[in-house]
């Protein structure tokens, strides 16, 4: 605990160590702040289940909040502060975390939430959405060989011998294309291969 930290706790409760003693035995947000704060943390995913564990921490010291209120007397005055310097210490530690977490939401999730609906519902749309639409790609796509294959068997009726020219530069140009993509190492879909380490 720093020095503005003791000044605000002795002024809030009027006594000086009573709070202090009071407070080194409770577990302190700020003490599991510290601790994640000085291991430096590179991994987003990380960052994410601090805040996580940081909304946790938040939510049973708003119920501990709640029980104290609840039944509150003039001898719960101590403990109702030390609990209102816990969470406002953890919504701050929160607050820190939070910002080096960079999640988008989309606004319909949020709308969703607001509704009191499932946000399980808009990766269920969205899912169905996707598959709808692969298969009318799909379709096209389809369409589109049936198309080329129909095209070539009426030009090979009507022009043979251009048609098999036509197929002789279309084996040609694959062949070529095959031998530029294994000589720069790339996969048929374009991503490059990746030699595995010995």
């Amino acid at each position: 605990m720093d020095s503005s930290q003791v000044t605000s706790a002795t002024a809030i409760g009027g006594g000086g160590n009573s709070i202090m003693n009071s407070q080194s035995t409770e577990a302190s947000p700020m003490d599991s702040s510290a601790t994640t704060a000085a291991t430096p943390v590179d991994d987003p995913k990380q960052y994410l289940t601090q805040v996580i564990s940081s909304i946790q921490k938040t939510l049973g010291i708003l119920h501990q909040l709640y029980l104290t209120v609840s039944s509150y007397n003039v001898a719960a005055q101590i403990p109702l502060l030390q609990r209102m310097n816990n969470l406002v210490l953890e919504l701050d530690n929160m607050t820190r975390l939070a910002e080096k977490c960079n999640i988008q939401v989309p606004m319909e999730v949020l709308n969703l939430i607001d509704d009191g609906k499932n946000p399980d519902e808009f990766t269920q749309d969205m899912l169905n959405n996707c598959i709808a639409k692969n298969q009318i790609t799909k379709g096209k796509t389809d369409s589109f060989k049936s198309l080329r294959k129909h095209l070539l068997e009426e030009l090979e009726q009507t022009f043979p011998d251009e048609v098999e020219t036509y197929r002789e530069i279309r084996t040609a140009s694959a062949a070529e294309t095959r031998r530029f993509a294994q000589a720069q190492n790339m996969l048929p879909n374009g991503d490059v291969k990746v030699k595995p380490e010995l």
